[in-house]
């Protein structure tokens, strides 16, 4: 009898068993099949494609980019986040720049701090080293780069940096003598501006060799120069999604804002608490989605003038609207500063970017007036698209 209830026993635990291992297995299925490829989802669902791209010189920061792709419509946009951002970062617990906390606490912590700072979620990061830039720059087969000026300048460790003016195909050298010389005639935005032009020529650099580079087994010599937070496979689709941007009509971006010394660290406050960085980026990516498809053919000039008594009210416009990728030809003062409501004047029959412009600011009166010839009274240089009177109903940021 012992024996007998000894075996029903065992078969019990073994049923017993194989019910649990039949449970987890099934458990393990159902969970592999409910799990969403991120991309694949990004991909079908066609929506826009956020990634930030580092390129670091030692485990700092050179240049940080959010790069936006709109597959649809082959759009892009490239926003560059300047080292010296200033604000309190959380994962540092104090005021600083926000390229230490790339430095102290590495590239998750990073990208979730752009994310605070952007107001947009950011999935996907790349990060490359310069020197492995260099040789990225090289398989490429160079990136071409418009020099306005000839570079002629001996470095401190007394190497001389020497680019020649025009539009020049960078080997992989001359793309880090781009990006490393020193120029004491520049602005801290110029700077910021070759940074961008090296990553919009990066990208121009990848649809030209979309034929070659995204094959698999020439991949693996690109993957290698790239540290992402995608799986190989992934990464490469991305990528060569990405590729397909129209790099002529990509739309350039930077953070404006106030510089202030802090703890011997000079910082750039961005504007209005940071909220015009989020509707900056918010702007952007529903241009990039619009059906619109004048809104990037070309640069906006703009004039905004100053119809109140609020001083430098029009010169803080301008730089709002500069944020937003306008050209300000002038800020200045109205006929008169007894303006009740601010008010666009659309100069060239444009209603769709008026309209875009319109929403930046939130004001819905816009003026078209009659579409005069060039010969008419003005030169061609000094023409505005828009003018912009500020009225009493405007607070610095929107129409109340």
């Amino acid at each position: 009898m012992k024996g007998k209830s000894t075996g029903r026993m065992e078969k019990s635990l073994i049923f017993l068993f194989l019910v649990f291992f039949i449970i987890i297995v099934t458990s393990i299925i159902i969970v592999s099949a409910l799990q969403v490829n991120p991309v694949e989802e990004i991909i079908k669902n066609e929506e826009p494609i956020k990634i930030l791209f580092v390129l670091e010189n030692e485990e700092r920061v050179l240049f940080t980019d959010v790069f936006i792709y709109y597959p649809v419509s082959g759009r892009g946009a490239v926003f560059n986040i300047p080292g010296n951002t200033g604000a309190i970062y959380s994962s540092l617990g104090r005021v600083d720049r926000i390229d230490a906390v790339y430095k102290e606490k590495g590239i998750d912590a990073y990208r979730e701090e752009i994310e605070k700072l952007s107001g947009q979620s950011i999935p996907f990061s790349v990060v490359c080293s310069v020197e492995d830039f260099g040789t990225l720059t090289d398989l490429l087969g160079g990136l071409k780069i418009f020099i306005p000026y000839e570079v002629d300048i001996v470095s401190p460790n007394g190497e001389r940096w020497l680019l020649p003016s025009g539009v020049n195909n960078l080997d992989g050298d001359k793309i880090l003598t781009y990006l490393y010389y020193e120029s004491p005639e520049e602005t801290d935005g110029e700077v910021q501006d070759r940074y961008q032009n090296v990553m919009i020529a990066f990208l121009a650099a990848l649809n030209k060799n979309l034929d070659t580079m995204f094959q698999v087994d020439n991949f693996n010599e690109y993957d290698d120069l790239f540290q992402t937070n995608l799986e190989k496979d992934d990464f490469r689709i991305v990528l060569e999604t990405v590729a397909h941007v129209d790099s002529e009509r990509l739309a350039p971006r930077s953070i404006t804002g106030s510089v202030r010394v802090v703890d011997d660290k000079s910082l750039l406050f961005p504007h209005y608490d940071g909220e015009l960085v989020k509707d900056l980026f918010k702007q952007t990516v529903s241009s990039l989605v619009s059906v619109v498809d004048t809104i990037y053919d070309r640069i906006y000039v703009l004039e905004v003038q100053n119809g109140t008594t609020v001083q430098g009210l029009a010169r803080n416009t301008s730089i709002l609207l500069q944020g937003f990728g306008f050209d300000v030809l002038s800020s200045v003062n109205a006929d008169r500063n007894d303006y009740e409501e601010t008010v666009i004047i659309n100069h060239i029959g444009n209603d769709e970017v008026a309209k875009n412009l319109g929403d930046i600011i939130s004001c819905k009166n816009i003026i078209t007036e009659e579409i005069l010839p060039e010969s008419a009274g003005m030169e061609a240089e000094s023409r505005v698209d828009f003018t912009i009177i500020l009225g009493k109903d405007f607070d610095g940021r929107y129409v109340r």
